[in-house]
């Protein structure tokens, strides 16, 4: 037989008015990362107000799931469950999904054959009121208060009062919910501004590289991985030191670095550090007051200011004077100088990219260029071949050049003859991309409509084939041919049609040069 214990004694129901009326108040216009703490305080002071062993307000999924969002529980009382099925409480949850409370004062009225009395008991409950939380006609929650050390007795009035609480919850837990789509809304606006911004820069930048590689024409692997490093170095503001022959391109890749990096919307300044006498280099760089020297009528500003926020080049910095090798490495190293004539500093923030055809290392051993200065620039050098060693580039700026001089010279080429052209691949260049480009002008000027005519230069052999024998030049020449024709000798376009030779001398040549036909090549 069971017996039931005394109920709690009832709390007086003017005070409880007066605390959720308290609760009420602080519920309006409450932020939604204030609700949660809010929300757990009410919990405790209505639950000890009325000697409720525990309270806690849970959350409806729309599968069903509901999940204890908060919890009140005195001590020695376990905490609620954190999640359960709607299903292991149907009789409850049945009530709850019709916005109808649920109440029990003994266990022992829930009926016997629900699976929620089986749950109950194992949970110790003895006494449960749930209140359903409804917005917009849906069930989304449920207030429930427990008792799980003695029976109680839950009146009308007390229902009534803690029905309003549960109203204020779900009026809250609404606003929440609406507060917090309004926020994912406009961080949703504002990510998605951010990727359309980063789209954008994304596009302006490939743009920019489309614009400033069209300028740099070629398809070898040589260049491709030059313009890699481009890529790599631009957005820094590291020193980059351009080692290469004179023609090569030098400048080209400086202009890419410098277009490519965050300073690129200011103009680049260039410094010939060869074609100024070496009385003038230092004013050209520092600048100068009236009256510096004799002959300096008034005050000019050097390119070290002018290029303040951009990039300064200066070209053929091997040629600089050990003196001014000196004041550029304080320059670099401090960012401050003084004009001639003025004992007043000047700083400025300028990116030095520096470039050279001279052999800076073997200048380091002679003593005629700073070791310092020489570390200092070379952080991230970069060596741009010459024309000979990337001739697959040739027939992009022939056509290239033909491209630019035609409307100039009013002419328009449509072909060029395969030998014409392998004659150009074949050359070295001695004078690397320049000499090509005024052999190409020339030959616009000279050509008939349609069709450009070249003459191969006889300008004198590069430097490093000075040692060369006339043999080596021949064999050289002719193995480079070959590889071209694809090792065929005879017929149009083979490489004794591009050399003007017989087929039967070329091979006698070939023979006395020790040049032996791979069997793997194709068969003239």
């Amino acid at each position: 037989m069971i017996t039931r214990a005394p109920a709690r004694p009832e709390v007086g129901e003017k005070r409880l008015t007066e605390v959720i009326s308290e609760i009420s108040i602080s519920f309006i216009d409450l932020p939604a990362n204030a609700f949660d703490d809010s929300v757990t305080e009410a919990l405790r002071r209505v639950a000890q107000l009325i000697q409720s062993d525990r309270a806690s307000l849970a959350q409806v999924d729309e599968s069903g799931i509901v999940q204890l969002t908060h919890f009140w529980n005195a001590g020695g009382i376990p905490p609620p469950l954190e999640m359960y099925d709607e299903n292991q409480f149907p009789w409850i949850s049945s009530r709850l999904r019709r916005g109808e409370p649920v109440w029990f004062e003994r266990v022992e009225e829930v009926p016997e054959d629900a699976p929620d009395r089986g749950l109950l008991e194992i949970e110790g409950i003895k006494s449960l009121l749930a209140l359903p939380l409804i917005s917009q006609g849906l069930w989304i929650g449920v207030l429930a208060l427990e008792d799980m050390t003695q029976e109680r007795l839950w009146p009308r009035h007390l229902r009534d009062q803690l029905g309003l609480l549960a109203n204020i919850f779900s009026y809250g837990l609404e606003r929440k919910v609406t507060e917090i789509k309004r926020r994912t809304a406009f961080e949703d606006l504002l990510r998605l501004k951010d990727q359309v911004e980063m789209g954008n820069r994304w596009l302006r930048k490939k743009l920019q590289m489309e614009d400033v590689f069209d300028q740099i024409v070629g398809r070898s692997a040589q260049l491709r991985r030059i313009l890699a490093l481009v890529e790599k170095v631009a957005p820094t503001d590291s020193a980059v030191l351009i080692l290469g022959e004179t023609g090569t391109g030098k400048e080209l890749v400086a202009n890419a670095i410098h277009a490519m990096s965050s300073r690129g919307e200011r103009p680049m300044i260039t410094v010939n550090c060869a074609s100024l006498p070496s009385t003038l280099v230092e004013s050209e760089l520092f600048g100068r007051e009236k009256g510096a020297y004799t002959g300096a009528l008034n005050r000019q500003a050097g390119r070290f200011e002018s290029a303040d926020g951009s990039t300064l080049l200066l070209d053929e910095i091997g040629d600089l004077s050990l003196e001014l090798q000196s004041k550029l490495l304080r320059v670099l190293e401090e960012g401050e100088f003084e004009r001639l004539g003025s004992s007043k500093t000047i700083r400025v923030d300028v990116r030095v990219i520096a470039a050279t055809n001279r052999d800076l290392t073997a200048l380091v051993k002679e003593g005629a260029f700073r070791k310092d200065l020489f570390f200092r620039l070379n952080v991230f050098p970069i060596t741009v071949p010459p024309l000979r060693e990337r001739p697959d580039d040739i027939p992009a700026l022939v056509w290239a050049f033909v491209d630019e001089f035609g409307p100039a010279i009013g002419r328009s080429i449509e072909s060029i003859p395969e030998t014409t052209m392998a004659r150009l691949v074949a050359y070295p260049w001695p004078g690397n991309v320049r000499e090509l480009r005024n052999v190409i002008e020339r030959a616009m000027i000279l050509s008939s409509e349609g069709v450009l005519e070249v003459d191969i230069p006889l300008g004198p052999a590069p430097d490093h084939k000075a040692a060369q024998t006339l043999d080596e030049v021949q064999r050289e020449q002719i193995l480079r041919v070959l590889e071209h024709t694809g090792w065929r000798i005879r017929g149009n376009g083979g490489a004794a049609e591009i050399l003007d030779i017989l087929p039967t001398t070329l091979e006698s040549r070939m023979k006395r040069l020790g040049i032996l036909r791979r069997s793997s090549q194709a068969r003239s």
